[in-house]
């Protein structure tokens, strides 16, 4: 059933409040009766270059939520590009998913409000969004990356480059590592086969457990339950799923000495950052973790690099000085990458905003 009259879209003056107090971007409301499309287009900061971010489709209970979504996975998205050094900025789509929903229609119908921006928007996929979805968005719009594989080895090339920077600071070979990895999606698979192939034992959980068992057959990885995976005794913990991962309550728990995954917005709150660092636990923030597919994205279709290697491979040094002002500092990880990506985009003329958190 289509939702009812009502049912999604929140008072006018609730959804101008939500912006407001996310420090005012820029928000594109995209709808089509015919195929069933309800969603945001978040432009969270553009001072740096344009707006960069997939697009989320998941069976939101409500709009509120939906923009809300959007906007930390946006404002994660302008943190990630100004971390990786990149001329673009933070946005995100996101699409409410409902039994209606015409995908082909409503995501070709998406794709034409992304053309209509002109460029200022540049996607891909994100949980929740098929490659079919991102074919639908491609018969569109020029502005929608559709090699999704090819982004998922960029992801996983950017993880290894920040575990290996884990594993100097605490003076240990990459090699021989025990990796706990929670998910085995597209981009789960690839970081679990590229650490694998650099000589670390896998272990990895995934709320599909035939895909995960799929995974494991083909890398040699191991799987647990998902409900252990965090609290697995190895040397790194690497979220590559769902956000909000880790809370409080996880990061008491942990066993492992690091935290590095390519999960968007992995922490549940900034006090969990504090816990990890409280605990002397290497914490590679996610804006820095997961970057490789916007470095690819980006440096093709904004930069006009040919070879973008080079510029993921950076990301274990920019890993490498936060960890280290990190642990002189007794800051957690999140607020020291924070503070560097705002101090990037406030010398170009922008503004520092608030973290956007739940």
């Amino acid at each position: 059933m289509p939702p009812r009259r009502g049912q999604y879209p929140p008072r006018v003056d609730d959804l101008f409040r939500a912006l407001e107090q996310a420090g005012d971007p820029r928000c594109l409301l995209v709808t089509d009766g015919a195929s069933g499309l309800r969603g945001f287009i978040v432009l969270d900061d553009t001072t740096l270059g344009p707006a960069a971010g997939g697009v989320r489709t998941r069976r939101y209970a409500s709009a509120s939520e939906a923009l809300a979504d959007g906007q930390r996975l946006a404002r994660a998205m302008t943190l990630k590009c100004s971390l990786a050094g990149l001329p673009a900025g933070g946005g995100k789509a996101v699409v409410l998913d409902h039994d209606a929903l015409d995908r082909p229609r409503a995501f070709e119908r998406l794709g034409a409000a992304v053309e209509e921006l002109g460029g200022v928007f540049r996607t891909a996929g994100d949980l929740g969004t098929t490659p079919a979805d991102l074919d639908a968005m491609a018969r569109a719009t020029r502005y929608v990356h559709t090699d999704e594989r090819h982004l998922a080895e960029s992801v996983a090339r950017g993880l290894l480059r920040c575990i290996e920077a884990c594993a100097d600071l605490r003076g240990r070979s990459p090699a021989g590592l025990r990796i706990a990895v929670q998910g085995a999606g597209a981009i789960g698979a690839r970081a679990i086969q590229v650490l694998s192939d650099a000589g670390m034992e896998v272990l990895v959980a995934d709320v599909d457990g035939a895909r995960a068992a799929v995974v494991a057959a083909a890398t040699g990885a191991r799987v647990v339950p998902v409900h252990a995976i965090l609290a697995e005794d190895v040397d790194v913990i690497a979220p590559c799923a769902a956000g909000g991962v880790l809370t409080e309550e996880v990061a008491a728990a942990m066993r492992a000495w690091a935290v590095c995954g390519a999960a968007n917005n992995a922490l549940a709150s900034p006090e969990a950052a504090r816990l990890l660092a409280e605990r002397g636990i290497l914490h590679v923030p996610d804006p820095i973790a997961s970057a490789g597919a916007v470095i690819d994205g980006i440096g093709a279709s904004v930069m006009g690099l040919a070879d973008r290697g080079p510029l993921i491979d950076r990301l274990g040094d920019v890993a490498r000085e936060v960890l280290a002002e990190s642990l002189r500092t007794g800051r957690s990880a999140m607020e020291v990458a924070e503070e560097r990506a705002w101090a990037r985009i406030e010398q170009a003329g922008g503004r520092a905003r608030r973290r956007v958190l739940a």
